[in-house]
């Protein structure tokens, strides 16, 4: 594709940092759980506003090994979405807990309003900010606290989003964060972390993250795995870090200019408030999505469905009572995303709401 959905940054300071990162541990001659896991798991709490982190092989894991921290077992009932790729309901049923699915608000994420009464039978709620836009969270975390329901937050698309002054995974009792490339704050790999101020929280994932250990070789704690950050992926973390506020500046630049040139077409625009958005993607719907996308693709732009498939809908679930979930449906056949990342050039965006307004018959 001449504008592809996603491409590396290749800022040279930033691809000397990382560099340095590799060089770094590679004279260290330590690779896991080292130096470097240590010193990113401090710096970024100290970022987020959180007391621990804790690093993980990759975002589902942290999902997993979050929900475990919080007393979710076997036959448990765990309140989700069903629009965000599966990522939860993957970690719930490696647990052989539950999903129970609730409806999406108009923002496409969840609301009090769209938890209802399901907050009753869960035993945690994982709230998931889509898209680089946070979740109504206080609300829910307000329901759920007086339910005594821990909250699992979901922060794989919001590095860095605020509401309140409050980072992204803050507010519930555990956030999770996945470190895939694409992500705001992105590996060359895959990775993970759990974000808490809740050291029991923090104590129970270190364990479960290395086999169950409470100390070398001796396994106390049911559930454990082998997933740990390792030590090249989390220097090459830190080295970004510095510029992720930075990185997220660029990408809410691209989607203003977005929401600009797009305006009075016949697709729905993300809005957004404040520092709620770090805009991972930029996500617009519209009833022509297909034919939408073909004429991209012929322009030699690249888009992509996030995501294509409810999870209620998924094959895996298939002999599984389907709720009814309108909005959630809805938004399935009427998503797209277009290109969004540091480095996208003005001229590049241009080019997109170009093709865009083009599909649609009009010009600026």
């Amino acid at each position: 594709m001449d504008v592809p959905l996603f491409r590396f940054d290749d800022d040279a300071a930033q691809a000397e940092a990382l560099r340095s990162a590799a060089l770094r541990v590679l004279g260290s001659s330590r690779f896991v759980l080292g130096n470097e896991v240590a010193a990113f798991e401090r710096e970024f709490a100290q970022w987020c506003g959180a007391r621990e982190c804790v690093g993980v092989a990759n975002g589902t894991d942290a999902l997993e090994l979050a929900l475990r921290s919080v007393g979710v077992q076997r036959g448990d009932r765990v309140a989700m979405t069903a629009n965000a790729g599966y990522y939860a309901a993957t970690a719930t049923h490696a647990i052989g807990a539950l999903p129970v699915y609730v409806d999406v608000g108009d923002d496409l994420v969840m609301t009090r309003a769209t938890l209802g009464d399901t907050l009753a039978q869960a035993r945690a709620v994982v709230v998931t900010h889509l898209y680089g836009r946070m979740a109504p969270v206080e609300d829910i975390a307000e329901a759920a606290n007086a339910a005594g329901v821990p909250l699992v937050e979901d922060c794989a698309q919001a590095h860095g989003a605020r509401r309140g002054g409050r980072f992204a995974g803050t507010l519930g009792a555990v956030g999770c964060f996945s470190f895939y490339p694409t992500k705001n704050l992105g590996a060359l790999g895959d990775g993970g972390a759990i974000v808490t101020s809740d050291e029991g929280v923090a104590q129970r994932v270190r364990s479960l993250r290395q086999y169950g250990w409470d100390q070398k070789y001796r396994v106390a704690r049911e559930g454990g795995r082998n997933s740990r950050l390792d030590e090249l992926q989390a220097a090459l973390l830190r080295a970004k870090l510095p510029r992720l506020a930075q990185a997220n500046d660029a990408r809410v630049a691209i989607a203003l200019r977005y929401r600009e040139g797009l305006a009075g077409l016949p697709v729905e625009l993300p809005w957004w408030q404040d520092d709620e958005y770090v805009a991972h993607l930029f996500v617009i719907r519209c009833r022509d999505r297909d034919a939408l996308r073909a004429s991209l693709t012929g322009a030699g732009i690249g888009t992509d469905i996030h995501y294509p498939i409810a999870d209620h809908e998924q094959p895996v679930e298939a002999t599984a009572v389907r709720p009814s979930l309108p909005a959630t449906e809805a938004a399935c056949r009427e998503i797209v995303s277009l290109p969004c990342f540091p480095g996208l050039r003005a001229d590049e965006v241009d080019r997109v709401i170009a093709a865009v307004r083009a599909h649609y018959g009009t010009s600026r």
